[in-house]
């Protein structure tokens, strides 16, 4: 019997939840730089482990608001060669859901939810299922973002060199 394992975390009164293979750590709210003209779900940027990455906040992406509070976490996800910080109102736990409790929703076929790709339905609670790739392929602007990163990191090297 396969199960997935995966990071929970909170977003308004809902939770969610990101496969564990795309978590590189979860960390507390450190100094974000906020950066001008970027899209309204990017809060800024922030340098972790001398690696300088985005971060969103799945509040404003979600619900239009602002995640804030003392629980507030940054879920550091991987996805391809784009690394990245999603700003979640609190990271809960790691849990192994059995695959009998994942259910498929019909919310993938709408465009603006592509990125929910199972929910996870226990006894107590019903967990969403995000796809980390999916939710900043899906993201408006996010390919200048990526660009705008990729070019920072060049410019870092070339300094160094």
């Amino acid at each position: 019997m396969s199960s997935s394992k995966v990071v929970v975390f909170r977003c308004g009164q809902e939770e969610y939840a990101v496969p564990i293979d795309h978590v590189v750590s979860i960390e507390k709210m450190e100094h974000v730089n906020p950066i001008p003209h970027l899209p309204s779900y990017v809060t800024g940027l922030m340098r972790m482990r001398g690696e300088l990455m985005p971060i969103l906040d799945f509040e404003q992406i979600l619900y239009r608001g602002q995640a804030t509070g003392d629980q507030v976490r940054i879920v550091v996800l991987q996805t391809g060669d784009f690394l990245f910080g999603l700003l979640v109102v609190e990271a809960k736990e790691i849990l192994d859901i059995p695959a009998e409790h994942l259910q498929q929703i019909g919310l993938v076929n709408y465009s603006k939810t592509k990125y929910f790709t199972a929910v996870a339905n226990l006894e107590e609670r019903m967990i969403t299922i995000v796809s980390p790739t999916v939710l900043v392929d899906s993201l408006e602007g996010i390919k200048e973002l990526k660009a705008y990163m990729q070019k920072l990191k060049e410019d870092e090297r070339a300094a160094k060199a």
